[in-house]
């Protein structure tokens, strides 16, 4: 059995990922798998989008500046396969389709949403970080 964040202090919970990431067996692969997806390019906006709330296919679209029609299909469906989304589809002419977050998609967002804000606070720092690096 892996170990889990609750079996390790909190000041050693670094080294606890840390190991885990770097044994060679199932779960790691397994988990390695977990962080691929949630790690996708359009993974991190869609389930931030779908955390204000369910949404229609065409308003993720709309929302989601840059996202083609087939990434974002391609974003839902692996979320979908995860357990982190929910698709719904209504028998109604013209067909209609919602998506919202799982329970367990639910659980993600607070980190979705730390990475984001993170991400924002430092972009500058990170291309100036770029631009010192290129410039050598």
């Amino acid at each position: 059995m892996a170990p889990t964040s609750e079996d390790a202090p909190i000041d050693g919970s670094r080294s606890m990922v840390a190991a885990t990431l770097a044994a060679r067996n199932d779960t790691t692969c397994r988990v390695r798998e977990v962080l691929e997806r949630v790690g996708e390019k359009w993974a991190l906006t869609v389930i931030s989008e779908l955390g204000k709330g369910t949404r229609r296919f065409s308003e993720l679209r709309r929302d989601i500046p840059g996202i083609s029609q087939r990434m974002l299909t391609s974003t839902l469906r692996g979320l979908e396969r995860d357990g982190l989304v929910r698709r719904t589809v209504y028998p109604v002419v013209p067909p209609r389709v919602d998506y919202a977050l799982t329970p367990l998609g639910e659980t993600l967002l607070d980190t979705v949403l730390k990475l984001i804000n993170w991400a924002l606070e430092h972009v500058d720092d990170i291309d100036e970080a770029r631009r010192r690096y290129d410039a050598r």
